[in-house]
């Protein structure tokens, strides 16, 4: 009770002492020394140098009359100030206040401002001066560090931003400018979304044609005939280097009057569908009001097509094959008019070749080429009959081929990744002196083969080369083909599938079989999850970078029964001698869907054109 009373007397004391400390001194026994005034923008004493921003957001020339209106009010602005200093109006013209990368003048400022040559910027809101909010309170804080530090005074709102307080009502109406941008970028997609869904497009300058005075496109002959030969020659295999180098020759001019052509220019006129007649509307998109950056529009907006809109230059099947070259080139391939071919007879019957340098082919088109010479003879495949035991033979029932997965031995093997194909040692080997093939699948009986092919075949594969004089495997690039395939068998792009083959036939007629229900899954092991694998495979075995699964069918077994085996049907077929015939050419499995212009007729085109060009040239026209 004692030590109580005692703790209170100590804490009465300890508030007694500081009430008499905070009662402070006398203000006579101190010397006062006042702070310096803030500053303010209208202090008269204070030279300041001022710079002047002025913006325009469109470079129309309406807009113009906006532009010289803010330069000469602020040099009137800034003469009515005796202590003022105009160091210079910079000004942007046609430029977007979302973002400061194209702002030219607007950088310049602020390079100025940090090389201590103003003390102060005049412009007339803060919607002038930026529409986005990061941006602009981001440039008010660095000004506001420089030293001395630099002020911007916002005509409009009357705000100083030296103010101590100013920064809360900077802020808002920063935000206020910004959202009043995305207010008019919704305006003005919903404005061209209306347009375009009741057919009327955009008409921008095009060569090729010219705009009448209802904003239609008319054919211009003098630049049509430029266009021509852009098509012409690409078709005829011109790169667009080449096309750019014959009309830079020729002085031929551009829609803008240059007369040096570039590649990337002469591929825009090849993919504009107006040359064809056509419209596509909303070709590209702009995610961000703020940035303005557009993007190709992969079905991100709605996009609208108007066929025969206006008169065209070239061909519509002219066009499409030209579309067909150029989304191909990179592939090297040569053909605006690929087929797919289906082999009609012998043992690869139904057989579809894979062509490496086209990727427009579809996982219904192997389908469709496959069943134009089978028809329903592969709806018994797999299918096995009853055996019958006869006297003397061995009774092998219950017995099993063994897989030779299972064997510690070099083995004859093609594994398949999304990029790429590559076949073992083992099995370029099977087939002598050969480094090029012809990759074939039976989408069906879901096979491959491989047979030998010269490397003037357009189908040829290489895929083994030459080193220290002996045949080496050689990864074969799929990029055209593989991601088809991949859908065609309902792969895993992330994975790897490997499948062992057996050889058919020898020298000259050697095929290379391989079946894809009897395969090996890669899995890489960052994309295994702890409770399951790549679906119906079962993992055996992993390394650093992947997991071995083989199917599930495979758990309780060592191979396939031997009568099953012995009765595949893809093997089975080698006794008919009469229908092997294992070199049998593919055919087209249907008629091409285009008629573009025949090369007699297109180089008969491309040299008239020509000769008038240069006609031309010399005659200074």
């Amino acid at each position: 009770m004692r030590g109580n009373e005692e703790q209170i007397t100590d804490s009465e004391e300890r508030k007694r002492r500081i009430r008499e400390r905070y009662k402070g001194v006398d203000a006579d026994e101190l010397d006062f020394i006042p702070a310096r005034e803030k500053e303010t923008i209208h202090q008269k004493d204070v030279i300041r140098r001022v710079a002047v921003y002025a913006r325009v957001s469109t470079d129309d020339p309406n807009q113009t009359s906006s532009y010289e209106l803010q330069k000469n009010h602020y040099n009137d602005f800034v003469n009515s100030h005796p202590n003022w200093q105009l160091v210079k109006i910079y000004a942007d013209e046609g430029i977007s206040g979302t973002q400061l990368a194209h702002r030219d003048s607007f950088m310049e400022m602020i390079r100025d401002c940090e090389s201590g040559k103003i003390d102060m910027i005049v412009t007339k809101s803060v919607s002038r001066f930026a529409r986005n909010i990061v941006d602009c309170i981001k440039i008010e804080r660095d000004l506001k560090k420089m030293n001395p530090p630099v002020g911007v005074f916002f005509e409009t709102e009357n705000i100083f931003t030296l103010d101590e307080d100013c920064e809360v009502m900077l802020s808002i109406m920063a935000m206020m400018a910004q959202e009043e941008s995305h207010t008019k970028s919704e305006i003005m997609n919903a404005s061209i979304e209306m347009r375009f869904r009741r057919g009327i497009f955009l008409t921008p300058a095009l060569l090729g044609y010219d705009v009448d005075e209802n904003g239609d496109l008319v054919i211009n002959e003098d630049e049509a005939k430029i266009v021509r030969l852009i098509f012409y020659m690409y078709l005829d295999g011109y790169t667009c280097q080449e096309i750019a180098d014959t009309l830079t020759e020729f002085g031929q001019s551009t829609k803008k009057g240059n007369t040096v052509w570039s590649p990337g220019s002469i591929l825009q006129i090849l993919q504009n569908e107006r040359h064809c007649g056509d419209v596509l509307a909303r070709k590209t998109w702009t995610p961000s009001y703020l940035d303005h950056k557009s993007r190709k529009n992969k079905k991100d907006r709605n996009q609208y097509r108007k066929k025969n809109h206006h008169d065209a230059i070239i061909s519509r099947d002219d066009f499409i094959a030209v579309q067909r070259l150029i989304s191909n080139a990179k592939y090297g391939n040569k053909g605006f008019l690929p087929e797919l071919r289906v082999v009609p007879e012998g043992f690869l019957k139904g057989f579809v070749t894979i062509n490496p340098r086209w990727a427009g082919f579809k996982t219904e088109d192997y389908y469709e080429a496959c069943d134009s010479v089978n028809g329903a003879d592969c709806e018994s495949f797999g299918q096995t009959s009853d055996i019958e035991a006869r006297s003397g033979d061995f009774d092998l029932r219950g017995y099993e081929v063994a897989r030779a997965q299972f064997f510690d031995i070099p083995k004859l093997t093609v594994t398949f990744s999304i990029h790429d194909v590559k076949f073992s040692a083992v099995a370029i080997h099977k087939i002598e002196k050969c480094q090029h093939i012809e990759l074939l699948i039976h989408p069906r009986k879901r096979i491959f083969a491989v047979r030998k092919t010269s490397k003037y075949n357009r189908n040829n594969m290489q895929w083994a080369k030459i080193h220290n004089g002996n045949l080496v495997p050689r990864e074969i690039s799929g990029a055209a083909f593989l991601p088809t395939l991949f859908k065609l068998f309902s792969w895993n792009e992330k994975c790897k599938y490997r499948m062992i083959g057996r050889l058919c036939g020898k020298d000259a007629d050697a095929i290379l079989l391989f079946d894809l229900r009897d395969m090996e899954v890669l899995i890489p092991t960052d994309a295994v999850a702890t409770d399951s694998g790549e679906a119906g495979m079962t993992p055996i075995m992993g390394s650093p970078k992947s997991v071995l699964a083989y199917p599930e069918t495979w758990a309780d077994t060592f191979g396939n029964n031997y009568y099953v085996q012995a009765q595949a049907d893809e093997f089975t077929q080698l006794a008919d001698t009469e229908n092997w015939n294992p070199n049998a050419e593919g055919r087209p499995y249907k008629e091409s869907d285009l008629c573009p212009t025949g090369t007699e007729e297109r180089r008969g085109n491309i040299a008239s054109l020509l000769n008038q060009m240069k006609r031309e040239a010399e005659n200074g026209i």
